[in-house]
């Protein structure tokens, strides 16, 4: 451990290496390999280029971006985040599914919902301006999350399985990607996906109009109002992607 990382990260990250192993006994060589724990990618791909380049370092992480050459691993929260309450995906999942079960898409609520730190970035504090007010109605319902509030208060407004109560569920980035994304696609409610500009392991392989709907970053509220009117005019197509 060169320094400290941030909360429990690093020992779940190695939890989940353990786990790789432990998937394919004696098929992974004895070897080092270096892990950072900071969201933001650092490999410069433009210093790795041309015949003379020297070699590009292995350095895994747990997301990337068009710019960068940093291995992309899954985050630590899929074996747990016990400093908020999140549990392991596999617990996490059944508790999405119960939420899930609880309301069919036609019987949610027809706006879209978000929820989570908006002081992280300058894209989720503009998010915040999208919601409902007494001369504006975007369609959005955003909830900022105080985190130190709700360890306070035991956890009782953060359950994730208990969020897929709406039509649409929004993704937004924060200071990098989010580990947010995994649970807004698993709620069954269609995915309103703000332009991202980092992936993690999985992300490259979703589609648009597949798997989510298009927001643009740079006009959000009345991108985020279109995709709602479109979707609650078209149900049954809506109701089928997501």
């Amino acid at each position: 451990r060169f320094r400290p990382a941030f909360q429990t990260r690093d020992l779940f990250t190695i939890w989940g290496i353990l786990q790789l192993l432990r998937r394919y006994p004696g098929r992974v060589p004895d070897l080092d390999l270096m892990f950072d724990c900071v969201d933001w990618p650092v490999v410069r791909a433009h210093l790795y280029r041309g015949e003379h380049a020297p070699f590009i370092p292995p350095l895994f992480r747990y997301c990337g971006d068009d710019r960068t050459l940093d291995i992309v691993f899954p985050d630590w929260s899929f074996w747990g985040w016990p400093e908020i309450n999140i549990k392991p995906w596999d617990a996490l999942y059944k508790d999405l599914k119960d939420g899930n079960s609880k309301g069919k898409w036609f019987s949610r609520e027809p706006y879209a919902y978000w929820k989570g730190n908006a002081a992280v970035a300058t894209s989720r504090q503009e998010l915040v301006k999208c919601n409902v007010s007494s001369t504006q109605d975007w369609n959005a319902r955003i909830y900022t999350q105080d985190w130190f509030k709700e360890s306070k208060e035991g956890y009782k407004t953060s359950n994730l399985g208990s969020q897929c109560t709406h039509r649409y569920k929004i993704y937004i980035e924060g200071s990098a990607w989010s580990i947010s994304q995994k649970y807004i696609l698993a709620c069954d409610s269609m995915t309103l996906l703000v332009t991202p500009k980092y992936y993690d392991f999985f992300s490259r392989s979703l589609m648009p109009l597949q798997h989510y709907w298009p927001v643009r970053d740079d006009n959000k509220c009345a991108s985020i109002q279109y995709a709602v009117d479109w979707g609650n005019s078209h149900k049954q197509l809506v109701q089928h992607s997501a």
